[in-house]
């Protein structure tokens, strides 16, 4: 690809959806949903599975229904005979069981009626399950299908505990081993484990294994604490120090406390070195969770492991009669697993409508998390080796993971026009062998709540993935990420679209190296366009708009809006050859544009953007080698005060060869200051070319 190939073409706004294998004729799908207001835009371009007139078979699963009832009825009939079935596994077996009698030959619809449908184990689906529609009876909110992982908690008495009165639940599979509970949903909101600090972080005084030659990617178990940060509490290895460090949490329970020594050992290695980013002499933030002795806060509970009790403090309001709790047993809610070693995916399964919570989360011994983006915290809905699968109109919410993971072998399906929310990891996940997977018109967060590293659409090693038309917010890491190789070899992570997506308070001041979207890798004919990105906030450094990460190659960005940024609106540390046109970028706090390593080779081209900024600095790091190409832009710091370009004045900048064509003019926006950056009459933007961003058309679509 030639320097200037990438920025050759103005794409279509809008990319072309796939085509795809699945329904075709689901007409009393369609009168349900249509009468429930449940929309799934993508179904209707499925292509036909069965010969033209196969009827659509429906299955009605209930509540109120009972195990070898037929399924053909939405209610029980008079003599409660037969009536609809009682659960989703329910449905599929007996879907299974029709087939292979040959009594379902065509396209078969489960129609689910409002209720809560606990599971035991995770609800499963085999590659003889597919073309099969499951859809809820209602969208209506207080009317939800809900499948559950959790248990819902009774028997609560008082009892006292740190002085205080407190409700208490016997669990007898806690106290024999079979059930820990991590998480706790009260009324439908997540209740936190007790933590110290209440509030902001401790920090760590000291690592006893290492010093300031220990590399940053080794990991301890030990470290000092400040006298009375951390102490011999009850019940010590349920006691959790979340270390904050780099772009990553780790999790570590404590294995031994040292109160003369102020020293701490842990039961596994962190992830990396115990320091706050880079600076050796700065230890982690921290904070601890789970401590018996710390609950003195309504709203907070504690699970006894050795006595099985559940303690929770209620709320002014609550009492047990009124209130409705619920503890998750299942890590997953839904594995759609086929096998594509012997050419047999899971086809054309639907899920519309459907409310998918209560998923817990474990870590396995040996790890405190991963390297980057959570990427080993599995999804609560799991997709393996499946095609053409969809996941619209509902929700996945109250869950410890990723909401949706298509993991490997996973091609041409979808998530669209759901809610995925309280999420303790990430939104969707798409990884190494799978492509051509569509993210559309979702709501993503808050996520990142128990492993603050997660991303809301997390994108690895894997091509050909559209994400448009989202609402990304609230993440404590970053809000899109697509690639996962670094530096200038081949990767897989080619044609990915992101565009139309609104992208958030994100960072949050607590990790740092992210971004609202970010890229890894070689990554040619990627499009990062039409994204309304700000409010982007990292701890120590890093917090950019747009950061091409290492290796980023051939990536076109266009017609984004990016505001209020700790660090630049856009940011490479490496790369090559992209191409940066027609954006916005504003009120970056440290610096607008930054590029980090200087290469042989052409950086990027910038051409066309408009750069509004009331700091000091337009440029920041290294911009002295020249190897980029710069012209036909507009800057202006607020106020009409001088500024330079890295050092230079802007005559002399453009004797270097850069922005010859430029202007420094106020772009005469409506209300930037408040996001409004459409333009007054007269604006000079026109004079770059510079084509007006229609920020209406950006976010969830209805």
């Amino acid at each position: 690809m030639t320097v200037t190939g990438v920025c050759s073409k103005r794409e279509s706004a809008t990319r072309r959806i796939h085509a795809r294998e699945g329904f075709s004729r689901l007409a009393v799908v369609g009168l349900l949903l249509s009468a429930s207001g449940i929309g799934c835009s993508n179904v209707k371009n499925l292509r036909p599975t069965m010969p033209a007139g196969t009827p659509v078979q429906a299955i009605f699963v209930s509540p109120d229904g009972k195990p070898g009832w037929s399924g053909t009825l939405v209610q029980p009939n008079a003599d409660k005979t037969d009536g609809p079935l009682p659960s989703l596994q329910a449905a599929r077996d007996a879907i299974r069981a029709r087939r292979a009698k040959s009594e379902l030959t065509g396209e078969v619809a489960v129609v689910v009626a409002p209720g809560t449908y606990y599971l035991e184990e995770p609800l499963t689906f085999e590659p003889k399950d597919s073309n099969v529609f499951y859809s809820s009876l209602s969208n209506l909110a207080e009317k939800r299908a809900i499948i559950s992982g959790g248990r819902r908690i009774t028997g609560w008495k008082t009892a006292e505990v740190n002085g205080k009165k407190v409700w208490a639940a016997e669990l007898a599979d806690v106290k024999s081993g079979e059930w820990y509970p991590r998480q706790l949903f009260v009324d439908n909101e997540r209740r936190p484990r007790t933590r110290l600090p209440k509030k902001g972080y401790f920090e760590l005084a000291g690592l006893p294994q290492a010093d300031d030659k220990t590399p940053w990617g080794e990991g301890q178990t030990e470290a000092a604490f400040k006298p009375g940060d951390i102490r011999q509490w009850r019940n010590l290895g349920d006691v959790e120090v979340v270390a904050l460090h780099f772009w990553v949490e780790s999790r570590l329970p404590l294995a031994e406390v040292n109160e003369a020594e102020n020293l701490v050992k842990f039961t596994r290695k962190s992830t990396f070195r115990l320091t706050d980013a880079h600076n050796p002499k700065q230890f982690a933030r921290y904070y601890v969770e789970n401590v018996f002795e710390a609950l003195d806060t309504p709203g907070q509970w504690y699970v006894d492991r050795p006595t099985g009790m559940l303690y929770y403090m209620p709320r002014p309001g609550e009492t047990p009669e009124n209130t409705h709790i619920i503890a998750p047993r299942l890590p997953q809610l839904l594995r759609v697993v086929g096998d594509r070693k012997n050419d047999r995916p899971v086809k054309s399964i639907v899920f519309s409508g459907l409310e998918f919570s209560h998923a817990d989360w474990s870590l396995p011994a040996d790890k405190a998390g991963s390297v980057q983006a959570a990427f080993e915290v599995p999804g609560a809905l799991y997709f393996q080796d499946a095609d053409s699968c969809t996941v619209c109109a509902g929700r996945v919410n109250h869950v410890s993971g990723y909401a949706v993971e298509f993991a490997s072998g996973c091609v041409n399906n979808v998530v669209e026009g759901c809610e995925l929310t309280d999420l303790g990891a990430g939104g969707v996940k798409v990884w190494s062998g799978s492509s051509h997977t569509i993210v559309h018109n979702c709501e993503i967060g808050p996520g990142g709540i128990i492993f603050h590293s997660a991303i809301g659409v997390l994108i690895g090693p894997s091509g050909d993935n559209t994400v448009t038309h989202n609402e990304i917010h609230d993440f404590n890491y970053t809000g899109v990420s697509v690639g996962w190789s670094w530096g200038y070899q081949s990767s897989p992570a080619v044609r990915n679209i992101v565009e139309y997506n609104h992208i958030h308070d994100i960072g949050k001041g607590m990790l740092s190296d992210m971004g609202g979207i970010y890229t890894l890798g070689v990554s040619p004919n990627t499009r990062l366009r039409y994204n309304l990105i700000h409010d982007i906030e990292a701890h120590t450094y890093g917090g950019w708009g747009i950061y091409n990460d290492e290796g980023s190659t051939h990536i076109l960005i266009e017609n984004n809006i990016v505001y209020r940024t700790k660090h630049a609106g856009y940011h490479q540390h490496y790369g090559k050859e992209n191409c940066i046109r027609n954006n916005i970028f504003a009120f970056g706090k440290e610096a607008q544009l930054q590029r980090t390593r200087e290469e042989e080779h052409t950086s990027f081209i910038f051409e066309r953007n408009i750069v509004l900024f009331d700091s000091p600095n337009l440029l920041g790091s290294n911009w002295g080698n020249n190897k980029y190409v710069m012209d036909y832009n507009l800057y202006w710091r607020t106020g009409g005060r001088p500024f330079d370009f890295a050092g230079a004045s802007f005559e002399d900048w453009k004797k270097r060869g850069h922005d010859t064509h430029s202007i420094i003019a106020d772009p005469q926006f409506v209300d930037p200051a408040n996001g409004d950056f459409s333009f007054k009459p007269g604006h000079p933007a026109h004079r770059i070319g510079f084509l007006p961003i229609d920020t209406s058309k950006i976010g969830r679509v209805k």
